[in-house]
C-alpha cells in the first residue's frame, strides 16, 4: 500500500458548503468511472479502499449512508455546487467486491458529468484506478482466484450467448473447482507416496501395492478430460481463422456469403473478382470463427493479383483451418489441389455435377460435398468444421478458458505421463513425489495459488478501466 495522503479537499458543513479540512488516508484509495464512455442514462464511478466512504461522504453534502442501502444524493463540487444527483451506495469490509470499503456513485451517464465526478473524487485524495485494479484487489484480498477474475474481462468481451454463458460459469467457479478437485486428488496421492517413503518398514508395501498406478491413471484421464473441456472453453471465447482458398471461379466468395449469411463478397463470373482478402465474423455452433475469403490461387502476370496470391497463401499459413474450396462441375481442377495444414476439401457445385452432398474421403483427405446454390450440404460443412477443431456442441462446454490455462494443464498432464512412466518402470517413489509436486504446481499457476507478478500485471492490465 502507498503512504497515507493529503489532499485541499474541504469537509462539509452542515448545510453541505465546505469548509477547509484535509482528510487523510492509511490506504490506496481508487476512482474510476465503470460504465462505458459515451452518453447513456446511467453512469458510475466507482471507489475503493479505506477512504472510500469518507470522499463520498463529503461529495454528499456529510450526509452519512448505512451499508447496502441505496440513498439518493445530490454530488457536490468543492464549492458545493452540484454535480449531478443520483443514487450512493456504500459497501464496508470485506463484504464488497474488492474486499474494501467500496461505494458507488450512480448518476447520468454523460461524459463531462462523470468526469467532474471522478475529477472530485481525485480532489478529496483518491488516486485514478489502473485497468483491472478493482479486480486486481479483489484477487488480491481473495474475493476471486485468477480464473473468475479473468472470467469477468471474458465476460465482458463476449460475443456470442455461448461465450456469455461459459464465461458466467467459470466466474461462478466450475473452472477452478475443477482444478481444485484435480489438486485435492494429486495432494491425496502424495500424502500417499510420503507415507509409504517415511515408514519404509511397514507391513504393507505401499509403492507396489497397485493403488498408486491406479490412481495416476484415474488423474491422468482426468487431467485430459479438463485439457479437452478447456480447449474448447477457449476457442469458443477467442474463435478461430477459417481461410476460404481455392481456384478462382470455385466459390470461395459464394460460400463466404452463405456462411455470414449476408452479400459480403461480391461474386461474378469474371475469374480474379477477389484481388484481397476479405474479412467476416461468422458464429458456427456457438463458436465465433474469423472467415477469410482469399484471392484465387492461380499464375498471373498481374502484379495486384499476383499480391493477392501471396496474401492467400500467408492466409493459408495461418489458419486454424483451410477451406479448400473446389469446383467440382470441373473434376480437371481437383488434381490441382494446393497442400494446406488441416486443409478441408470442399466440393462446390454438385447440383451441377451429380454428387450426393455429405461427407467423403479423397485420397485420404476429409471433403465435402455441397452446393452453395443450393444449400445442399452447408449444415454438414458447419459439422465438420467443429470436428476438427475438437469441439463438440458447444452448449456442452462448461466453462471459459484461455490459452494460458490450456499450457498449464498440458504442462500437468506431461509431468503427470513422465512420472507415470518413470514410476511403472523403476518404482522409485521419491522420483514420483517430485514429478507430482511439480503438476500439483503447475495446476495451482491457474487458479492464482502459484504466481508472479509479471504474470498477474499482464493479465489485470487488459482489462477495461473501472473493472
Amino acid at each position: 500500500m502507498s503512504s497515507p495522503e493529503k489532499s485541499n479537499a474541504r469537509a462539509p458543513d452542515k448545510q453541505g458548503n465546505c469548509e477547509d479540512s484535509p482528510l487523510v488516508t492509511e490506504q490506496d484509495t481508487i476512482a474510476a468511472i465503470a460504465t462505458p464512455s459515451g452518453a447513456g442514462g446511467v453512469g458510475i464511478v466507482r471507489l475503493s479502499g479505506s477512504r472510500a466512504a469518507d470522499i463520498a461522504l463529503h461529495i454528499c453534502g456529510g450526509q452519512p449512508m448505512q451499508a447496502r442501502f441505496a440513498y439518493h444524493r445530490r454530488f457536490l463540487d468543492a464549492d458545493g455546487d452540484i454535480i449531478d444527483d443520483g443514487l450512493a451506495i456504500r459497501f464496508v469490509a470485506p463484504q464488497s467486491f474488492t474486499g474494501e470499503d467500496c461505494v458507488e456513485l450512480q448518476g447520468h451517464g454523460g461524459k463531462i458529468v462523470l468526469g467532474r465526478l471522478l475529477q472530485r473524487c481525485l480532489e478529496l485524495g483518491a488516486r485514478q484506478a489502473r485497468p483491472g485494479e478493482f479486480s486486481e484487489r479483489a484477487f488480491l484480498n481473495g474475493k476471486i482466484d485468477l480464473v473468475q477474475a479473468e472470467a469477468i474481462a471474458d465476460l465482458i468481451a463476449a460475443n456470442t450467448d455461448a461465450a456469455a454463458k461459459q464465461a458466467q460459469a467459470s466466474l461462478r467457479g466450475v473452472f477452478s473447482g475443477a482444478v481444485h478437485q484435480l489438486a485435492g486428488d494429486i495432494t491425496k496421492l502424495r500424502v500417499y507416496v510420503e507415507a509409504a517413503l517415511d515408514f519404509p518398514d511397514e507391513d504393507v508395501d505401499f509403492l507396489s501395492d497397485g493403488s498408486i498406478s491406479e490412481s495416476i491413471e484415474n488423474l491422468v484421464a482426468a487431467l485430459q478430460v479438463l485439457l479437452q473441456q478447456a480447449h474448447e472453453g477457449a476457442l469458443i471465447q477467442t474463435g478461430a481463422k477459417l481461410v476460404l482458398a481455392g481456384k478462382p471461379n470455385a466459390g470461395k466468395s459464394s460460400l463466404l456469403n452463405a456462411l455470414s449469411g449476408d452479400d459480403v463478397a461480391i461474386v461474378t463470373d469474371i475469374p480474379g473478382t477477389t484481388r484481397d482478402l476479405l474479412r467476416q465474423t461468422v458464429v458456427i455452433g456457438g463458436v465465433p470463427f474469423q472467415l477469410v475469403d482469399t484471392a484465387g490461387l492461380r499464375s498471373s502476370h498481374d502484379p495486384i493479383e499476383q499480391e493477392g496470391v501471396r496474401r492467400a497463401e500467408q492466409a493459408i499459413r495461418d489458419a486454424d483451418i483451410t477451406l479448400l474450396v473446389i469446383d467440382d462441375s470441373a473434376p480437371h481442377t481437383a488434381a490441382a489441389i494446393v497442400e494446406a495444414q488441416d486443409a478441408l476439401l470442399v466440393f462446390n457445385k454438385i447440383d451441377l455435377s451429380g454428387r450426393n452432398p455429405g461427407h467423403f474421403r479423397h485420397h485420404d483427405a476429409d471433403a465435402i460435398a455441397l452446393s452453395v446454390h443450393t444449400g445442399q450440404g452447408i449444415e454438414n460443412l458447419k459439422e465438420k468444421i467443429l470436428e476438427k477443431l475438437g469441439l463438440r456442441d458447444s452448449a456442452e462446454t462448461p466453462f471459459s478458458a484461455r490459452q494460458r490455462h490450456i499450457h498449464a494443464l498440458r504442462e500437468a498432464l506431461s509431468q503427470l505421463l513422465t512420472s507415470q512412466q518413470q514410476f511403472l518402470s523403476s518404482g522409485a517413489g521419491e522420483l514420483l513425489a517430485e514429478d507430482l509436486k511439480r503438476t500439483h504446481d503447475s495446476l495451482g499457476t491457474i487458479t492464482g495459488v502459484l504466481s508472479n507478478d509479471a504474470l498477474l500485471g499482464e493479465i489485470f492490465s487488459s482489462f477495461c478501466i473501472g473493472k
